[in-house]
């Protein structure tokens, strides 16, 4: 039976940036226009979270019941070790989708009830990703679904229940983010195409093969800082966000200069680090500057 730890471990904590970044960048634009609202961010916040957990979890069962996960590089994975039954890790993943959507609808109730439909998409994607008979993680379109989810609708939503307005800047830091969240997926896929490929997982990696996906996460990172400029025309005080360049030397050094396998790993944190610093220092350039 896996112990508490095991199920933490499980949980993914390198890949929770991902969670908490958008929300930041996203009230940090809510902020831009004087709409900051600490209680629908904590919320919005749970929900970001809840459904990051529920996707880990869901991975970890869909993978481990397809035995993609008995020749593990990265953290361990729960069924694939064997130390949980697939029926708890799935019922896991369910109920952390049940408290993102519970959450979410409190959201839309004191917002719009077009929130629902966008929170429905979003469970289904995260259950879709590696569930079901024909998932799109293994058909290379993981990073489009990261992107959406963890990039546009997560910023642009944590913007919009506070604004009730989303902006060309909440635009532009939702791109900035997805970007940052795609380039750990990449980091991650790059890791395992050697895995992946001898279990028919055709992840974007795969499919675009070693030395161009080194070259596409780079535009990724460089994409992000792309993105923090353009803020700057408008917010100034937003390219103080581009101190967080040095935090995207080493995976990048990684990245090119070959890493592979375990080497990859410090990597996968020094991007979720990344994230969330370039989430921080964008956010307090918006407040500083409104």
């Amino acid at each position: 039976m896996a112990t508490a730890r095991e199920w933490l471990s499980a949980a993914r904590p390198r890949t929770l940036p991902a969670a908490v970044a958008p929300v930041l960048a996203g009230s940090g634009a809510a902020a831009a226009v004087l709409s900051f609202s600490l209680w629908r961010a904590a919320l919005a916040l749970v929900v970001s979270l809840a459904l990051q957990v529920g996707v880990n979890y869901a991975n970890d069962y869909s993978d481990g019941i397809r035995g993609t996960d008995e020749v593990r590089v990265g953290p361990m994975r729960l069924v694939g070790s064997k130390r949980a039954a697939p029926a708890t890790v799935k019922r896991a993943a369910f109920l952390c989708f049940g408290i993102a959507g519970a959450v979410g609808l409190v959201l839309a109730a004191v917002t719009t009830w077009w929130l629902v439909p966008f929170g429905v998409a979003a469970v289904l994607a995260a259950w879709f990703y590696t569930g079901g008979p024909r998932p799109y993680g293994y058909a290379g379109f993981g990073e489009i679904f990261v992107f959406l989810f963890f990039g546009l609708m997560a910023v642009l939503g944590t913007q919009y229940v506070q604004a009730e307005r989303i902006t060309y800047t909440g635009l532009a830091a939702a791109i900035g983010i997805g970007l940052l969240a795609c380039a750990l997926l990449m980091v991650n896929n790059l890791r395992d195409i050697a895995t992946d490929t001898e279990h028919g997982k055709r992840t974007l990696a795969v499919l675009l093969g070693d030395r161009l996906s080194r070259y596409v996460l780079l535009l990724m990172i460089g994409g992000a800082f792309l993105a923090v400029a353009v803020i700057g025309l408008r917010h100034p005080w937003c390219l103080l966000a581009l101190l967080a360049l040095p935090l995207a030397v080493p995976p990048v050094r990684a990245a090119m200069s070959g890493a592979r396998g375990p080497a990859l790993l410090p990597a996968l944190g020094a991007i979720g680090r990344l994230e969330i610093v370039w989430a921080v220092l964008l956010t307090a350039g918006l407040v500083i500057g409104r």
